[in-house]
Formats: structure tokens, sequence, C-alpha cells
């Protein structure tokens, strides 16, 4: 699969913040014809996680957001420890992808994240061009 027909580079590349990076660890791994990206979301539903593809960007995005809870049953909350907020990452990818090609699955905390190794290739037929 060609990612990066301009320059050579390794097959995945990533970007976004510092913090996100750290924060959304990635393991990346293939296996007969299929990568898999093993990211770390601990504490993220997989209603809380967004996956796009765009351009040859495969972007994973993982919100989370609640209420205030001052003055609940569990008392006045004083100090938050618990991150609050978005982390995003993205990978450039091989354009020829499509997102039905890309499978994705959450256990324990780890979001895996499945996609061919290899461009399908269509079949060629011959074409005949035409004498003048």
């Amino acid at each position: 699969m060609s990612f990066y027909p301009e320059r050579k580079r390794n097959m995945f590349e990533s970007s976004g913040n510092g913090y996100a990076s750290s924060s959304m660890r990635t393991d990346i791994r293939r296996k007969d014809d299929m990568y898999y990206l093993d990211i770390e979301v601990p504490g993220y539903a997989k209603e809380d996680i967004r996956i796009s593809l765009y351009n040859g960007t495969l972007t994973v995005t993982a919100s989370h957001s609640t209420a205030a809870e001052n003055g609940t049953e569990k008392g006045r909350l004083l100090r938050r420890e618990r991150f609050l907020g978005n982390l995003e990452r993205s990978f450039r990818v091989s354009t020829a992808l499509r997102d039905t090609d890309i499978r994705a699955s959450l256990n324990n905390g780890i979001l895996t994240i499945a996609l061919p190794s290899e461009e399908k290739k269509e079949r060629e037929e011959k074409k005949y061009i035409e004498v003048l």
C-alpha cells in the first residue's frame, strides 16, 4: 500500500497536540493483510468516540462531558482529578481507503481499528488504442 507516494516515511504518521498524543498511546501492528491500531482510551464509552476518514487522514476523537455535580446526593464537588474534555489523534493513511474498509471495536479501554494493508486492486482490463 502506498501511504506516502511523495516521500518515504513510516507507514503511519501521527499528528495531534502533545497532550492528546501522550494520552492516546497507540500500538500499530500488522498481521496478514491488515493493520491494527490499538489506542488507549480508558474511561471512554463507545458513544464518546468518533472516527473519521477524510483525504487520507484517519482521525480519532474521544470526548467527555458531564454536568456539574454540585449539590448532588454525593456531596459538593471540591476537586476533580479526572480529565474532562476532548482528545484527538490523526494518522495519515492511504487515500485509497474507504470508510467501508475500516472496522473498529472497543474492549477494556482499548480501541482497536483494523484497516487493510494493501490497496484493493481492480482487475485491469486490456485497453486498445485507436490508430488514427
